[in-house]
């Protein structure tokens, strides 16, 4: 059953969602999963087929090499990082990968001013306004779902009890939807935390195998097992780096574009309630049923 606000507004029923940011969770989602997955793909494609010349130069020499000594096989690249991580640290790595663009595309989807503060809702609310329509005006910003049809929302809501009622109200719901989306990204800072820590930790994990094969071995152990364990360390390092940078400095974008947002919001709320300010001292405008 719709609820009356102290300007006897009908309030949106509590059962029904107010956000339509719903799509935009998908959309990263499908978005973030196709570049994780082509990337590489295009890369190791790229890689293939520079790989193997070393080969080809050297095939007349075949014949000449002593038959205990095997020739040198290349190898490609991107095939060389997927078997210096393992499976776990690929898993790991892939996952992480996955989430942080799925965030970034979000983050980019969200933090647009468009998105933030639709022209159309900004022009129709202040329609309302003139026509003095203030159910109609009042249902539009709640039920845009946008930062500031929230923030205008909340504003109209408390004209009523006074101007300056309404600013503190406004302020109120601009902290909530600033603090929602700092939510978000944090998720983004915290995997430029994680990621460099999990690549410490391939880093220690591929020393203890070199060192193993070295205690297991009765004589000199072979270089190439040692270099298992190594390529374990560095490459696992790289990645974590890479996806560390990557992260810190998206998220420190996404906190100064949000800020800018942040302002940019609070001016246009003011501006479109400003009317109200002469009304301060006089009864608030009756609802339309």
């Amino acid at each position: 059953m719709p609820v009356r606000n102290n300007l006897g507004l009908r309030s949106v029923e509590a059962g029904q969602p107010a956000r339509r940011h719903g799509w935009t969770v998908w959309l990263s989602l499908v978005l973030g999963g196709w570049l994780v997955a082509a990337v590489p793909l295009v890369a190791g494609l790229a890689l293939s087929t520079a790989a193997p010349v070393a080969v080809a130069q050297d095939e007349f020499l075949d014949d000449e090499m002593p038959a205990e000594e095997e020739a040198p096989q290349s190898q490609n690249l991107l095939m060389f990082f997927v078997t210096a991580l393992g499976p776990t640290f690929s898993v790991v790595f892939l996952l992480i990968s996955f989430a942080l663009v799925s965030l970034v595309v979000m983050g980019f989807l969200q933090l647009r001013q468009s998105a933030m503060m639709p022209p159309e809702m900004v022009e129709d609310f202040n329609a309302h306004l003139d026509a003095k329509e203030w159910q109609q005006a009042y249902e539009l910003a709640s039920e845009d779902g946008s930062y500031l049809g929230q923030v205008l929302a909340a504003g109209i809501g408390k004209v009523s009890s006074g101007y300056t009622q309404a600013v503190e109200a406004m302020r109120d719901a601009a902290a909530n939807e600033s603090m929602r989306l700092e939510h978000q990204l944090s998720y983004v800072g915290l995997i430029g935390a994680l990621a460099p820590m999990i690549g410490l930790l391939g880093t220690v994990w591929g020393m203890v195998k070199s060192f193993m094969e070295i205690a297991a071995s009765t004589t000199s152990p072979k270089p190439a097992k040692l270099a298992e364990g190594i390529s374990t360390a560095l490459i696992t390092t790289l990645i974590g780096l890479v996806i560390a940078i990557v992260a810190v400095a998206v998220f420190a974008f996404f906190k100064n574009r949000l800020q800018s947002l942040n302002a940019a919001v609070d001016d246009e709320a003011m501006k479109v309630m400003g009317r109200f300010s002469k009304r301060s001292s006089q009864a608030a405008p009756s609802a339309t049923a």
